[in-house]
């Protein structure tokens, strides 16, 4: 009997270890559902609010990212268009009549007060990628933008490296675009602003109004499937050590 305990040892801490990894798992995608649930919930009560000034220099040292994430921001100014960011992406579900691969195009906007708010102005396809391409969308003057107030966002962990030189990138960082663009760090933004669609914009270009705002939900599902692979994994054990234990 002693015997074939211990030749349970083996099995029992590989069994305890794969059991404690796949109810890690299961703990993990509950607290992914929480966040998704918060974030639903943030995005619905903000996303159609009346639009607010977006924040100025004063007020930067003390906001988060969250504070005001989705929240609609108006700011007057002029955009600089020579130093326009592109950032990739593949947008699979436009609301315009333009999608597939190309890229968002951020903007500097120099405010009527003398800083800078990176706007992302809306999606290109990537035969439109330079502004000699949509000229008749480089909005010349003072202008008025209202949109979703953003916080910075890196690139995740399988996209490709951004490239300064090429003017590609895969982050969302305005201080990183204001790095490349050589502006003064002090006075831009440390948000961004997503444009909303404007319908009367000469060309159509950018396309604006496509921050993605409807949230996939399916954590709820995955936890189920982690805690019950876990209860299978102890089942299979308990059943394979009372067979071993038997045929002793």
């Amino acid at each position: 009997m002693r015997g074939s305990l211990r030749r349970l040892i083996l099995p029992a801490i590989a069994t305890a270890a794969a059991f404690a990894v796949l109810m890690s798992l299961g703990f993990w995608q509950v607290a992914r559902l929480h966040w998704k649930e918060a974030l639903i919930a943030r995005v619905e009560s903000r996303i159609d609010a009346a639009p607010v000034p977006a924040p100025p220099p004063a007020a930067w040292p003390d906001l988060e990212g969250a504070d005001l994430e989705y929240q609609p921001v108006t700011v007057t100014g002029r955009f600089l268009h020579q130093q326009e960011t592109h950032v990739f992406m593949t947008l699979m579900s436009p609301h315009g009549p333009f999608g597939g691969m190309g890229y968002m195009v951020m903007t500097p906007l120099l405010t009527d007060d003398g800083w800078y708010v990176y706007v992302n102005r809306g999606f290109v396809p990537e035969a439109r990628k330079y502004p000699a391409t949509r000229a008749a969308g480089q909005l010349d003057g003072a202008v008025t933008v209202t949109g979703l107030y953003r916080a910075p966002s890196e690139k995740t962990w399988f996209s490709a490296s951004d490239d300064a030189g090429k003017n590609v990138w895969f982050s969302r960082d305005p201080e990183r675009f204001a790095e490349a663009g050589r502006l003064p760090a002090v006075s831009v933004a440390p948000y961004i602003i997503d444009a909303r669609f404007e319908p009367s914009l000469p060309g159509g270009l950018p396309q604006g109004g496509e921050t993605l705002v409807e949230f996939p939900n399916s954590h709820l599902g995955y936890a189920i499937t982690w805690f019950g692979l876990a209860l299978g994994l102890l089942g299979v054990f308990v059943a394979f050590a009372r067979t071993r234990l038997r045929d002793s």
